[in-house]
């Protein structure tokens, strides 16, 4: 992140509360990785972990997650306070939103796609993973992201991934500093709708109206080499996805190893 120093003054005199406090890396294995070590310690309540690359960077189930260095906004937020730990499956769907609210205001319209993804014209452009820290019934909680801000030259890293992810350069003109702008303003919406994370339902309730539920037609592979197909209906608790197949009502839970096919 070019002037990282300089953009970490800006941040902490930007009016955030919450989120003032920005690490930089070139180079590290995982934003998540190195925000899982620092989950619980107050010091890091609020902590935003950025890097340029990722050697380990890591998307749902264990699957690579590709960026180029300089291609992507790499980071991990930490949530300034714990949480009720049986509300922690929240806040995915949760983070999910404000990324698309940043967006939002850059004029861009994404999807939501269930679990963790947002898309942009059928395509993959950002991925959420979070990481938690449960102690007795309360737990720290580090959103990790992945934004595809600019498509690198050399796209060879990209064979094979079909379909293909899209970049922000791909639809619109994005300066030099884009990643440091869209860090700003998805912190500015973390931070106008952290409330929301002590009502899981009402999560529920926007990330399923965003997200075309009911109605939006999914299909899956499971790990067996089968696919299942059908209309999601709602998220459950525990933010289980639910599905009018041929055969009746079918839960995806969210710890099922499941491939969405798009």
């Amino acid at each position: 992140m070019e002037n990282a120093d300089a953009f970490a003054v800006k941040m902490a005199a930007s009016g955030l509360r919450h989120f003032r406090l920005l690490e930089h890396h070139r180079s590290l294995h995982s934003t998540n990785d190195e925000a899982q070590q620092r989950l619980g310690d107050q010091t890091a309540a609020g902590l935003v972990i950025v890097a340029d690359e990722q050697s380990g960077g890591k998307g749902r189930r264990g699957r690579a997650w590709i960026a180029p260095p300089g291609s992507g906004l790499l980071f991990t937020a930490i949530l300034p306070q714990p949480i009720d730990a049986g509300s922690s499956w929240a806040v995915t769907f949760w983070a999910g939103l404000r990324v698309a609210d940043a967006l939002a205001r850059w004029n861009i319209s994404p999807a939501l796609q269930w679990p963790n993804d947002i898309l942009l014209d059928g395509r993959k452009l950002c991925g959420i993973l979070c990481v938690s820290r449960i102690i007795a019934d309360r737990a720290a909680i580090g959103c990790g992201i992945g934004v595809n801000v600019h498509r690198p030259r050399d796209r060879s890293a990209f064979d094979g991934i079909q379909p293909p992810p899209i970049f922000l350069d791909d639809v619109r003109v994005v300066g030099d500093h884009a990643r440091q702008e869209l860090l700003a303003e998805i912190l500015r919406a973390f931070e106008l709708h952290l409330d929301e994370l002590r009502n899981p339902a009402s999560v529920v309730r926007e990330w399923e109206l965003r997200a075309g539920v009911p109605g939006t037609r999914y299909r899956f592979m499971l790990e067996n080499g089968n696919e299942i197909e059908g209309e999601a209906l709602r998220l459950n608790t525990g933010g289980g996805l639910v599905m009018q197949t041929q055969g009746g009502e079918r839960v995806v839970e969210l710890a099922e190893r499941v491939q969405v096919v798009r």
